[in-house]
């Protein structure tokens, strides 16, 4: 008898099955109270790979009873949607209950291929739900994502793989008449890096590289061995996606040229997305380099929009010029560090009031309660610049840029200096 992968047998049916989640699937997640009134808006789950989002779709088409049509992007085109959208309306004069209509890798569909879903959104004709590893906000078109909840989905924790372990071999079918002992357990938390799928494909290979009647011992070592074995083939649909471009981005960000060709490559050859690719480089190009050389910014621009033109194979060409300049380039992360910081403090403060000198002044009776009254336009002083507050006054003289250790940004910090020397501590 053939029997599904371990990952698919153990798919959870129903919410008390479900493992993580909690702000979504707890006592008080909103996926919980969407089953329980059983109206169920069109929805975007965005998250990391084998953290629950197709589960997730199921469980609810199954609890609220409607039926519930799937397909992937990855070969599924406008036609495919099509003839599911004329079944959904067949559908409607025998059954009042709005087909769900689940889509996987929805951030692979086209534009066009988006813009066929709209109508049928819009027309409450199906319930859209999406599943992307990728924000959005980039990846679906605005006329869609406006009609769709979007939750996010986080990566499972030690806690939680150890939990899906400990039930996975009291309750498969097959792993349960096995004798398993757990010697070790950090290779398999670490390699499937907070995916369950990957977690239990992982100890699935690591149990059948025994014999039937075997006692399995299972140990880091082993299942490092074995993992090796299995994933030396880069996958772009799968799980040495993640890993490859981590390593390709850490080549940049560590300033190794060489290493950084070569993750590319892997990629290359691997047939993966170049949008991916220079998307990934283009946010690097911010958050590694920033303001120690601003030009990586542009040449990370011109090179997403110059791939979106190019294309395959030509544009690895344009992929390798960047990676290349972009880990050779100095580094910074201040201007990352500084936004975190300052979110740090907004959540912290909350909304502090804009002082008096700093709001704009619209009306007549804004003027009279003195708004914008005592600003200083910079341009009027002597060498652009007039030191006045512009923070709240309970955060005056906080830093939250700290200038990185680099040519350009000490040039920064010595202006800054200079500038603010009564009141900012650089």
């Amino acid at each position: 008898m053939h029997l599904a992968p371990l990952s698919e047998r153990m798919r959870p049916k129903n919410l008390n099955e479900f493992i993580g989640q909690a702000h979504l699937v707890g006592p008080n997640g909103i996926i919980r109270k969407v089953i329980e009134n059983g109206m169920v808006p069109s929805i975007i789950f965005w998250g990391p790979p084998g953290v629950g989002k197709t589960t997730l779709a199921q469980i609810i088409a199954n609890e609220v009873k409607q039926p519930f049509y799937t397909l992937s992007a990855i070969n599924s085109g406008v036609k495919d949607i099509r003839e599911i959208i004329e079944k959904a309306q067949n559908t409607q004069f025998f059954n009042t209950q709005r087909p769900i209509l689940f889509i996987d890798e929805i951030h692979r569909f086209s534009k066009s291929q988006q813009d066929s879903l709209l109508g049928a959104v819009e027309k409450g004709i199906v319930t859209l739900i999406g599943a992307t590893t990728e924000n959005p906000s980039f990846e679906v078109i605005p006329a869609l994502l406006s009609r769709c909840q979007v939750y996010t989905l986080e990566s499972l924790g030690k806690d939680e793989l150890l939990s899906l372990l400990t039930s996975v071999i009291k309750e498969d079918v097959l792993l349960k008449k096995k004798k398993i002992t757990f010697n070790e357990y950090n290779a398999l938390l670490s390699l499937s890096g907070g995916d369950a799928r990957k977690l239990l494909n992982l100890l699935e290979i690591t149990v059948n590289h025994f014999k039937e009647d075997d006692e399995i011992l299972i140990t880091n070592v082993l299942v490092t061995e074995i993992a090796q074995q299995q994933l030396a083939r880069y996958d772009k649909n799968g799980e040495m996606h993640y890993d490859i471009i981590s390593a390709f981005i850490k080549s940049i960000r560590g300033s190794d040229p060489n290493a950084a060709v070569y993750w590319l490559a892997r990629m290359v050859e691997g047939g993966e997305d170049p949008l991916f690719i220079a998307r990934r480089m283009l946010i690097l190009s911010s958050e590694d380099i920033g303001n120690a050389n601003p030009t990586a910014l542009a040449i990370a621009n011109n090179c997403f929009q110059a791939v979106s033109v190019v294309g395959w194979p030509e544009s690895r060409i344009i992929l390798s010029q960047t990676a290349i300049y972009l880990a050779t380039s100095p580094k910074s992360n201040a201007a990352y560090m500084a936004i975190n910081t300052a979110q740090e403090q907004v959540k912290k403060t909350g909304g502090l009031p804009v002082p008096l000198h700093l709001r704009n002044a619209p009306t007549k009776l804004m003027k009279e309660l003195g708004y914008g009254k005592e600003y200083q336009y910079s341009h009027l002083y002597k060498g652009n610049f007039s030191e006045q507050e512009y923070l709240p006054e309970t955060l005056s003289g906080t830093i939250f840029y700290e200038p990185g250790n680099n040519k350009r940004e000490e040039e920064i910090k010595n202006n800054l200096r200079k500038l603010w020397q009564n009141k900012y501590k650089y």
